[in-house]
């Protein structure tokens, strides 16, 4: 009997409760490696790797999805409406247990998070200072990263992948983690992640797992053994030495930090200081209206410890004031979180610890003390607005944008600057910053410089002759009644030439800082004026009391590898002596410089210079976005700007809206404050009457906020009957007051918006209300 060979059915892979195959489980797998690998760059952003743990969540629920709609067989659409479910009841401890409750189960905070973070997270992860720790919604873009990524990886690796194994479909699943990848560089920070070992680890796995798949493809083809050997060798070898070459040109030709392409350093913060009020302009506010007042309360300061207010360093002729978000040294003002940056030119030393609280402080800069290293909102009301948090490294300054009300608080840790002795700065040069330009300098300011600095040659000694020409000549009055001599307020260019062209110089620390950062400025030394408090502080007392009195102001400048150097220009002297019949007296005119004497011929002076434009090409594009990046980005980016494009229209409308009204003249400015609270108030939904007086809208207002549940509307009234006196009063209204009514309307809109619910902020970005012309003359009657 001949023996028959039994016939052998055809080796396939096994499978997963007949669904899903070991094959389609490791590509799952490598998906999954490459996620993590590429989504590793976000730590520059982050500061640490507490943003894996929603990364990783990410990841599990997106391919958890995609494998539990394959097992129940579900329709592609019915798949990802489980994973949107999923993203949202399994999201809250993975990104934000704090808002979860109990840590797992999801709350409306954590749910709103999770929305918000996927749109507006990625906008504010580029403004947002590093490391970023606020607003909490951040940490949903991670999640929401890998979630899409292992989610749509999936559907295909189970769906369209099983249908035709060949290579080429395999190598499209890659273009999910590089493009992961690639959001990890553009959305970091300057300084690469392990930039080299990710990069080799990622080529090499997707290089590897795509040999494994074409040889798992050719043993489904029939090929023998050695067929087999060959080719997984011959694989091995490709990828062996593709990671060699990868290692080797990383090394030699990776990018600088400064060469590196990330949009946070292309990206303009949106926050521009100029439009509020310059803190320099309210200085006499305090010195008159606020003195003997006790306005915060500050534990942990020790003698000669100063707060600030904000640092200016740009004159428009008639104010000192923070410079734009285009300046290079004080114009950077960033969402932080609870972490604040480190500045760039300090020299650090000992650290303090504050704990300040709001006694009749109303104001959107929060008064801090050196630099800055840890800043924590206390108060339910103001940590509830910590979003509106905004930090300048450089000036080690802060803003609330919404404002700090009476009873608000917060915590700052900070280290404060070292100020040298003047005789160990002899040798050491002034730093070199690019401050904005200054507009009409007066000629006896720039004269009264040179005078000053006389013959000194070093840069402290010029700086210090100045100072002390000015402490020495001049006298102290902030215009009070008690004072001997009358000091009028202001610092623009009229009240300088005053300062410097009456018989005795008469001013206090408004006039002197301003006059002696001017006077620097002339000398070619960049310098800024600071405002803030000085209070007398005891030896071991726990905690003072601020009051309006203590209101300073000084001028500090840089000097390399120091840091700024502050010094103080106001006389102690207070008895102004009698005006005395003047004698005549030349005023010192500035010198004009006379050019050198040339006797060379024109041929004479020029020299042949041989340029080399050969890498101009290369030179005018750093940078080039492959053409399949462009196509992706159309994709996206087109339904983006459907929803975003609006937004960007009516913030620029509203914009331009407050810029308007602040340039008119002071009582205009004055009402256009109201109109601008009215405005805000249509745009969270409310009805103003249009042909009603102010108060009578006030009323109204008041009513449909107590109504709707809205904070704020008990200062409606008061700041209508304000307003109305500073139209119809028919008195010359100073500028300061104008400031007053648009911080106290800046402060009940905040207070309003703050109350209202977050679906209600956000349709307000659509909105765009203004006051008609009509309605306002009519409201005036």
């Amino acid at each position: 009997m001949t023996a028959t060979r039994p016939t052998l059915a055809p080796a396939t892979a096994p499978r997963l409760r007949g669904t899903v195959t070991t094959t389609q489980l490791v590509d799952l797998g490598v998906l999954a490696a490459l996620c993590l690998l590429a989504v590793a760059g976000y730590e520059t952003s982050f500061g640490g790797m507490d943003f894996l743990l929603a990364a990783v969540g990410g990841l599990i629920v997106g391919t958890g999805a995609a494998l539990l709609g394959s097992l129940l067989r579900l329709g592609v659409l019915n798949t990802v409406l489980l994973a949107l479910a999923a993203y949202f009841l399994l999201g809250t401890p993975f990104a934000m247990p704090a808002q979860g409750i109990a840590v797992i189960l999801p709350s409306l905070d954590s749910l709103a998070g999770l929305a918000i973070g996927a749109v507006y997270g990625w906008a504010d992860l580029v403004t947002i200072a590093a490391p970023v720790e606020a607003p909490y919604y951040v940490a949903a873009v991670p999640y929401v990263a890998t979630w899409l990524v292992s989610l749509v990886g999936g559907l295909l690796v189970l769906r369209w992948l099983p249908a035709r194994r060949t290579v080429l479909r395999a190598a499209v699943l890659l273009i999910g983690p590089v493009l992961l990848y690639v959001s990890g560089i553009l959305l970091g920070t300057d300084e690469a992640f392990l930039a080299a070992v990710r990069g080799v680890a990622f080529g090499a796995l997707a290089l590897l797992w795509l040999a494994w798949r074409r040889s798992s493809g050719l043993e489904q083809g029939g090929a023998d053994g050695r067929t087999l050997l060959r080719r997984a060798g011959g694989a091995a070898a490709v990828v062996g030495g593709a990671v060699v070459v990868g290692t080797v040109a990383g090394l030699a030709f990776a990018p600088t930090a400064a060469e590196r392409f990330v949009l946070r350093d292309e990206i303009v913060p949106p926050f521009d200081a100029r439009e509020f009020s310059s803190p320099l302009a309210g200085f006499r506010s305090y010195t008159k209206d606020l003195a003997e007042e006790p306005v915060l309360r500050v534990r942990g300061m020790q003698p000669g410890d100063v707060l600030r207010l904000a640092s200016m360093d740009a004159y428009t002729g008639r104010l000192f004031t923070v410079a734009g978000p285009e300046s290079k040294v004080d114009g950077g003002y960033a969402i932080v979180g609870e972490t604040l940056p480190e500045p760039t030119l300090a020299e650090l030393g000992s650290e303090r610890h504050l704990e300040v609280e709001s006694l009749a402080y109303r104001d959107v800069w929060l008064p801090t003390i050196g630099y800055g290293t840890r800043l924590q909102l206390v108060d339910d009301g103001t940590a509830g607005r910590a979003g509106d948090l905004r930090y300048n490294a450089d000036a080690g300054t802060a803003v609330l944008t919404s404002g700090l009300q009476v009873g608000g608080s917060y915590a700052l840790d900070a280290r404060i600057q070292v100020q040298p002795d003047p005789d160990a700065l002899a040798d050491v040069p002034v730093a070199r910053l690019e401050l904005p330009p200054v507009d009409q300098l007066p000629d006896v300011v720039a004269a009264k410089a040179e005078e000053y600095a006389g013959d000194e040659e070093s840069a402290i000694g010029r700086i210090r002759a100045i100072e002390t020409g000015l402490k020495t000549n001049g006298f102290l009055s902030h215009g009070l009644a008690s004072d001997s001599v009358a000091s009028r307020a202001g610092h623009g260019a009229d009240r300088l030439i005053e300062l410097f062209t009456r018989s005795q110089m008469v001013g206090d620390e408004e006039q002197y800082a301003a006059a002696m950062a001017l006077m620097v400025r002339q000398l070619g030394y960049p310098a800024r004026v600071v405002m803030g408090f000085a209070p007398e502080v005891e030896q071991g007392a726990e905690e003072v009391e601020i009051r309006g009195e203590d209101v300073t102001a000084w001028v500090e400048v840089p000097f390399e590898g120091v840091g700024w150097v502050s010094f103080r220009p106001t006389p102690d002297q207070v008895d102004v002596p009698q005006e005395q019949t003047p004698r005549p007296k030349s005023e010192p005119q500035p010198q004009v410089r006379q050019p050198p004497r040339n006797e060379s011929t024109d041929d004479e002076l020029l020299t042949t210079v041989e340029i080399d434009d050969t890498e101009d090409e290369k030179r005018d594009h750093p940078f080039e976005v492959p053409g399949w990046v462009w196509v992706l980005a159309g994709s996206v980016g087109i339904p983006l700007a459907i929803v975003f494009l609006p937004v960007l229209f009516v913030a620029l409308a509203k914009r331009r809206r407050r810029a308007r009204r602040l340039r008119e003249r002071p009582d205009r400015s004055s009402a256009g404050a109201w109109d601008e609270l009215v405005d805000r108030y249509a745009e969270l939904g409310l009805e103003p009457p249009e042909r009603a007086t102010r108060r009578q809208t006030a009323l109204a207002l008041a009513g449909q906020s107590g109504e709707q549940g809205l904070a704020g509307a008990e200062g409606l009234a008061t700041l209508a009957a304000a307003v109305d006196r500073d139209v119809f009063e028919g008195r010359e209204l100073d500028e300061t007051v104008a400031t007053q009514r648009w911080t106290e309307a800046d402060a009940v809109a905040a207070a309003a918006t703050a109350a209202a619910g977050r679906v209600r902020r956000i349709v307000s970005r659509y909105r765009y209300a203004r006051r008609r012309k009509q309605g306002r003359r009519r409201s005036r009657s």
